[in-house]
């Protein structure tokens, strides 16, 4: 019979042992919450703030990387550093009324 480890995660707090979870880690430290890929996203791929995780190649190297874009504050235009070959890669974001992306380019920010 095979025996499985216990979720920590999951695991209810005992009396005089702080929780492991991590938003009772945050607050013991004072930390801010870390957005998580993936949780909490809406079915367009955007978390209720108005951020989408999105995949752009590099218009110098050639690699995919995914980047997280703000698109609370609607269209816009902004250098970012390839995460692979730090190149400046101009990103031009384009908003639809309701908040929705349309439009994602990558271009050489030289």
């Amino acid at each position: 019979m095979r025996r499985t480890s216990p979720d920590r995660r999951s695991a209810p707090a005992l009396p005089g042992v702080p929780a492991t979870d991590a938003a009772s880690i945050d607050a013991l430290y004072g930390l801010e919450p870390v957005f998580e890929p993936g949780a909490k996203e809406t079915a367009e791929g955007s978390d209720r703030g108005g951020r989408s995780f999105q995949t752009v190649h590099c218009p110098y190297c050639g690699e995919p990387f995914e980047t997280l874009v703000d698109l609370s504050a609607g269209s816009a235009q902004y250098i970012e550093d390839c995460q692979i070959c730090c190149q400046p890669i101009e990103l031009d974001v384009q908003v639809d009324h309701a908040g929705g992306l349309t439009r994602l380019s990558a271009a050489r920010g030289d």
